[in-house]
């Protein structure tokens, strides 16, 4: 996650270098549940509104919920499928708040209404997260329901009259880019406490339909509106955070934004951006699956290093004899092609390594999502290029929020 905010403020008051300090243990995106009641354009796998079997019990939960917290995990999210078909998701909820993790819900929100907030609001989210796709009918296309925009419009505005924090994620396409703009103008004006903009991702149905992925002019008149936007938030005092997710060379174009906009600035912007250091895909961020099996990241659901069912998650993060984690693991990461010659490879860490894989079968080759030109990456434009394979697919997944 690239917080856009927090960068923004250190061109507006700038704050000591300090050493890089890594988390004392990954953020574990948790699916709980395959099953949702949607079924969306860009989820990364192929959910259903149906039961699957063999999915993780409450007690298998709670014994996991143990290792983590030995381990030091600070951060849980509970996501799906959708997490509040569970019935027992306020009863992990409470839990994992009762053992001091960091607990977020990332819902599709169509399920929260005035039957179930007072309990939402009294477990004590630390943060709500909810997907719109656009304004109205463009959400409901997306999201595959005729009624799931103002749903989940009910969901933002509920969770916030409840004094919970709660955001606003939008997923970047060619189909749904026009709204940017509304978007960005709906938290503003319902008082929305935080923006994510999720560049699309190439797994499952989000592989499949990544035909209609922003082609980079339209990505990069999205990432300077954003930034424009967020800079008109500081400015005008407003508490608000912006962040984006799923391609780390957004960390990247900001320096090229700064260096045109406020040139004095961007020696220290590059030296903050290269401490944060991009992706950490395998290294700061976790995920774990309904049958849990766990994964580099919520997008990598093809690609199992292990089961907590067999072995607790603190052995199987740790554990390096997997090409694939210690590759991720290794610093800096050992990049091919345009990524391999990049001169801002501390900044963002190789990028997304599943678009590599998915589209030219090496997840060390270069991102193939990469909006930057060559000059702006210091790339020779007779660097060779990696030849793209036609869809692979995956064949497991969850539902995107």
């Amino acid at each position: 996650m690239f917080r856009l905010t927090d960068f923004m403020k250190e061109v507006q008051t700038p704050t000591p270098i300090g050493p890089k300090r890594n988390p004392p243990g990954p953020v574990v995106i948790w699916n709980l549940i395959r099953r949702c009641n949607l079924r969306c354009k860009h989820c990364y796998s192929i959910s259903g509104d149906v039961d699957f079997a063999g999915e993780l019990t409450t007690s298998e939960l709670f014994r996991v919920m143990d290792d983590l917290k030995t381990f030091r995990v600070p951060v849980l999210i509970l996501s799906g499928g959708e997490p509040l078909l569970r019935p027992d998701i306020f009863d992990i909820s409470r839990r994992a708040k009762d053992m001091g993790f960091f607990v977020g819900l990332s819902s599709n929100g169509t399920l929260i209404d005035e039957r179930n907030i007072d309990t939402i609001a009294a477990i004590g989210y630390d943060y709500v997260g909810i997907s719109l796709d656009g304004i109205g009918a463009t959400h409901d296309a997306f999201r595959g329901a005729d009624g799931a925009f103002e749903k989940s419009m009910r969901a933002v505005r509920l969770c916030r009259d409840h004094g919970l924090k709660v955001g606003v994620r939008f997923t970047l396409t060619m189909d749904n880019a026009h709204q940017l703009p509304s978007l960005l103008s709906l938290i503003e004006n319902d008082g929305v406490g935080k923006f994510y903009l999720s560049h699309l991702n190439y797994a499952g149905r989000g592989n499949k339909n990544r035909g209609d992925d922003a082609v980079f002019a339209t990505t990069r008149r999205a990432m300077d509106l954003l930034f424009e936007t967020c800079w008109r938030s500081l400015e005008t005092g407003q508490d608000k955070m912006f962040v984006t997710g799923n391609n780390d060379a957004d960390g990247v174009y900001l320096l090229h934004w700064v260096q045109a906009r406020f040139p004095h600035r961007s020696d220290h912007l590059r030296s903050k951006l290269a401490q944060w250091g991009g992706n950490s895909s395998g290294v700061n961020v976790a995920n774990i699956d309904n049958m849990g099996d766990v994964h580099p990241d919520t997008f990598w659901w093809h690609y199992r290093l292990g089961n907590v069912r067999e072995r607790p998650f603190s052995e199987i993060w740790q554990d390096t004899s997997d090409p694939v984690m210690a590759g991720l693991k290794r610093a800096p990461r050992a990049l091919k092609g345009r990524c391999g010659a990049c001169v801002h490879q501390d900044i963002c860490g190789g990028n997304t390594r599943i678009r590599a894989l998915q589209l030219t079968g090496d997840p060390w080759q270069e991102d193939p999502g990469c909006y930057l030109t060559d000059e702006e990456i210091g790339v020779s434009s007779d660097t060779p290029r990696v030849e793209m394979m036609p869809y692979r697919g995956c064949n497991h997944g969850t539902a995107a929020h």
